[in-house]
């Protein structure tokens, strides 16, 4: 008996399984993309809070709030990615130990 098979009363709020390998991939949405974007977004925070900082140290602009908005957020994207790699390698390691 397939998931779709499974009726309640006429069906309604019944949750459908969502599309995963190729139909996921296709969307754009699989996790290898989310993570590459990811990292390519922290990049371009830590490269614009560097080009600030740089700016503001050579004169060429002196908005001293911006740019510690920029390397405050670069920080805690920075962050926020070495936490979900500790947590990738966590889940990475949780499967290896599975028996099969």
């Amino acid at each position: 008996m397939a998931f779709n098979d499974l009726r309640i009363g006429s069906g309604a709020g019944v949750p459908q399984p969502k599309a995963t390998g190729a139909v996921a991939k296709a969307a754009g949405t699989g996790f290898d993309q989310i993570l590459t974007e990811s990292i390519g977004g922290v990049g371009a925070q830590m490269r614009e809070a560097d080009a600030l900082s740089e700016g503001l140290m050579s004169g060429q602009h002196s908005n001293i709030h911006e740019t510690m908005i920029a390397m405050e957020k670069s920080s805690i994207s920075f962050r926020m990615l070495t936490k979900v790699q500790a947590k990738v390698v966590d889940a990475y390691r949780e499967i290896m130990r599975l028996q099969l």
